[in-house]
C-alpha cells in the first residue's frame, strides 16, 4: 500500500516554527558552488530528495563534497572547466527544477551527459529548455519533447538574446547557466516577473549580471568565487502553515520564522493580503543577497476575489493550497492564466479539482485555473483524496483538515519528501493533526 495521511479535525494552531531551506536556492547554490573556485559552505541546505539527486549528480561530474550536517555542505569547486564526465546517466529523481537547471550547466560541457527522472518527471516537458539552449549552439536531445535529455558536448555556445514566451525562472535560469561559458553576453527578457534566485546568486558567485525591469544581461565571468551561504527557509513550504494559520490560528497568533521573502516568490502574500488576510511581515533582513523575515498570521476572514492574472506567475508553486484558502472565503474566487500546473508533477487543476469535489467543495476547474465558491466558515466534508503523487497537492489537503468535519485520508504521499521533509512532525508541532502511515 502506498504511503497516505491520516489527517483529522483540529481545533486551532499555535506556537511558532520553522521551515526547511529554500529548495530553488539549494539546488543553484550546489550547482554554483561547484563550478566555482575554492571551497564553499551552504548552510541550511534542504536534505530532501530533490536537492539530494542535486547533490549527487555534482558528485558524479566529479565535485567533492562534505556532508557533516544534514543541512550544511561544504563543496571544493571544480572551477568553470574542472567537472568530468558522468560514468551513468545522472537520476534528477522528481526533480523538474535539478532538469532543467543541469540541461543549461552541461550543455557547455566537453563530454556527453543523460539526464532521467521518476514516472512522473519522464512525463514533464523540456523542450522549451532545449530549443533556446540549441539557439546558443547546444545539441540537447529530448524524446518526443519529454526525457530523458540527452546532451552531446564539445559544443562551442554564443550568447543570445532571448525573449521568454512565457515567464519561467527554470528556462531563464537554464539559458543563465549556458550563458556562463557562452561567447558573448547572454541577455534573457521575460514578459512577466518570475523568480530571481539565479541573477541574485549569479553575482554574489562574482559574475557581472544587470538586471533593467524584466531583462537580464550576463557576462561570461572568467571565474566564480566560493562563497558563504546561507539559504533561508522556503516560503513554498511556509505557504502550507500560512492558510493553516488563515485558518485556525489561536489569537496569539501563529509564527513562522526565518522565511525567504524574495519578491519574485511571494505572490501568495499578495493574493492573501487582497482577501482579507492579516499577515504581519517582521524583522526582514539579508542573507546572502536575500530578503528573510518572520512572519506571524493571525486568523482571517477571508473574501473572494478575481486574481489579477499578472499575480500568478508569482504564486505559482502556491496555487494548491491557495485553492483551499478560498474555498473557506466568502465569496467567490477566480484563478486564471495557470496553464502550467497543468505540467507539475501532476496535473495539479485536475488533482485539486478531485479532491476539492472528494470533499465537497462546490467549484470549476477551468483550463488554465480554477473558480471556487467559497463557503465562509462553513465545514467541508471529510473523504478520500489521491494526490497523485505531488506533494503540494497532498500538503495542501493535510492542511484542509483543519476546516473538515471528519478525518481526510490522502493518499499517495511518499513525495512530500521530495520537497519538505519533516512537514508531519512540524504540523503536529503547531496542532494539524495529522498522521503518516
Amino acid at each position: 500500500m502506498t504511503q497516505r495521511y491520516e489527517a483529522r479535525p483540529a481545533a486551532r494552531v499555535a506556537g511558532e516554527l520553522e521551515v526547511p531551506g529554500d529548495k530553488s536556492i539549494s539546488h543553484r547554490a550546489l550547482m554554483l558552488a561547484g563550478i566555482a573556485e575554492g571551497r564553499s559552505e551552504v548552510r541550511g541546505f534542504l536534505p530532501s530528495e530533490d536537492c539530494l539527486a542535486t547533490l549527487a549528480a555534482m558528485r558524479s561530474l566529479g565535485v567533492t563534497i562534505e556532508r557533516p550536517a544534514a543541512d550544511r555542505v561544504f563543496v571544493d569547486g571544480a572551477g568553470l572547466r574542472g567537472l568530468s564526465a558522468p560514468t551513468a546517466a545522472l537520476d534528477m529523481g522528481n526533480a523538474g527544477t535539478a532538469m532543467r537547471l543541469f540541461t543549461g550547466l552541461l550543455c557547455a560541457q566537453r563530454f556527453d551527459a543523460t539526464l532521467v527522472g521518476d514516472a512522473s518527471l519522464m512525463k514533464r516537458p523540456m523542450e522549451r529548455v532545449a530549443q533556446p539552449l540549441r539557439t546558443m549552439g547546444a545539441d540537447v536531445r529530448t524524446t518526443d519533447g519529454t526525457p530523458p535529455v540527452r546532451i552531446v558536448g564539445g559544443r562551442r555556445l554564443h550568447g543570445i538574446d532571448y525573449r521568454l514566451p512565457v515567464a519561467s525562472a527554470q528556462v531563464k535560469s537554464a539559458i543563465l547557466l549556458a550563458g556562463v561559458y557562452a561567447e558573448g553576453a547572454t541577455t534573457v527578457s521575460s514578459p512577466a516577473i518570475s523568480r530571481d534566485h539565479s541573477e541574485r546568486m549569479l553575482r554574489g558567485f562574482g559574475a557581472t549580471v544587470e538586471v533593467d525591469g524584466l531583462r537580464v544581461r550576463l557576462e561570461p565571468p572568467a571565474r566564480l568565487e566560493a562563497q558563504r551561504l546561507q539559504v533561508p527557509g522556503d516560503f513554498s513550504s511556509a505557504a502550507f502553515f500560512i492558510v493553516a494559520g488563515l485558518i485556525a490560528a489561536d489569537p496569539a497568533g501563529l509564527l513562522i520564522r526565518n522565511v525567504g521573502v524574495n519578491p519574485s516568490r511571494t505572490g501568495l502574500l499578495t493574493i492573501l493580503r487582497a482577501m482579507g488576510a492579516e499577515i504581519e511581515v517582521l524583522d526582514v533582513r539579508d542573507e546572502a543577497s536575500e530578503p528573510v523575515a518572520d512572519l506571524r498570521v493571525h486568523r482571517s476572514a477571508l473574501r473572494g476575489i478575481a486574481v489579477p492574472k499578472d499575480w500568478v506567475p508569482l504564486a505559482i508553486d502556491e496555487l494548491p493550497v491557495l485553492f483551499v484558502a478560498a474555498a473557506g472565503a466568502h465569496g467567490e474566487t477566480v484563478v486564471t492564466g495557470a496553464e502550467e500546473l497543468r505540467v507539475k508533477e501532476s496535473d495539479r487543476i485536475a488533482a485539486m479539482s478531485a479532491g476539492l469535489r472528494a470533499i465537497g467543495v462546490e467549484h470549476e476547474a477551468l483550463p488554465d485555473g480554477m473558480r471556487i465558491a467559497g463557503a465562509g466558515d462553513a465545514p467541508w466534508n471529510g473523504g478520500v483524496v489521491d494526490s497523485h503523487g505531488d506533494h503540494r497537492v497532498a500538503m495542501s489537503f493535510a492542511v484542509a483538515s483543519l476546516r473538515a468535519r471528519a478525518p481526510i485520508e490522502v493518499r499517495d504521499v511518499a513525495n512530500v519528501a521530495t520537497s519538505f521533509p519533516g512537514f508531519v512532525e512540524r504540523a503536529r508541532a503547531i496542532g494539524i493533526d495529522v498522521r503518516e502511515s
